[in-house]
């Protein structure tokens, strides 16, 4: 059941900016964020992930918070509470360790080198800068870009830019492998 849970969370997650997008005007807010809200809610609880329970939650109090002001404006600010959240959670890993990205590192190579641990450690800075940037252009485009400009980043750019910087450090870590590994037949 986690699957499919996991799954669906990731799609409503990705397809949000486009639901929001199509809603304004037509739906009361409060079905879109109940909707949400259930699928994080479903996804906390089956993975018992407090990441999507903080998620769901946060759905929960911009739903009410744009159903009882009549605007869209707070479910618009869902992209923003998702880069908080995700900021919070790498964030936190620097500080309780092992690093976020250390985690997913170990995933395939569980003895990782010295040097692989202090890389995985500056690549978590880097995506917490970058989920700051992302929840900053997010935040910009809620509040002073129009409805177009909100859905072409929270929609669309943003997950480029989130694949780019996903492909450039996956090159980076590429040439630091083959220059560690050059470095070790030398020595």
């Amino acid at each position: 059941m986690r699957a499919p849970l996991k799954l669906l969370a990731a799609v409503a997650t990705v397809a949000y900016p486009l639901v929001v997008y199509l809603g304004l005007g037509r739906w009361d807010p409060l079905w879109v964020a109940l909707a949400l809200a259930a699928l994080l809610l479903l996804r906390a609880w089956s993975g018992r992930d407090p990441v999507w329970l903080v998620a769901g939650c946060g759905a929960l109090v911009l739903g009410a918070s744009a159903s009882l002001g009549h605007s869209w404006l707070p479910m618009k600010l869902y992209p923003v509470l998702v880069s908080a959240v995700l900021l919070g959670v790498f964030g936190a890993s620097l500080w309780r360790g092992p690093s976020m990205i250390e985690r997913i590192a170990r995933l395939t190579e569980p003895d990782l080198p010295p040097q692989g641990v202090a890389y995985t450690r500056k690549v978590t800075i880097a995506w917490c800068a970058f989920f700051v940037v992302n929840g900053a252009i997010a935040l910009a485009t809620t509040l002073w870009g129009s409805e177009h400009a909100w859905l072409l980043w929270n929609g669309l750019l943003s997950y480029g830019a989130m694949g780019l910087f996903f492909a450039a450090e996956w090159l980076l870590r590429q040439r630091m492998r083959a220059r560690l590994a050059a470095a070790g037949s030398h020595g």
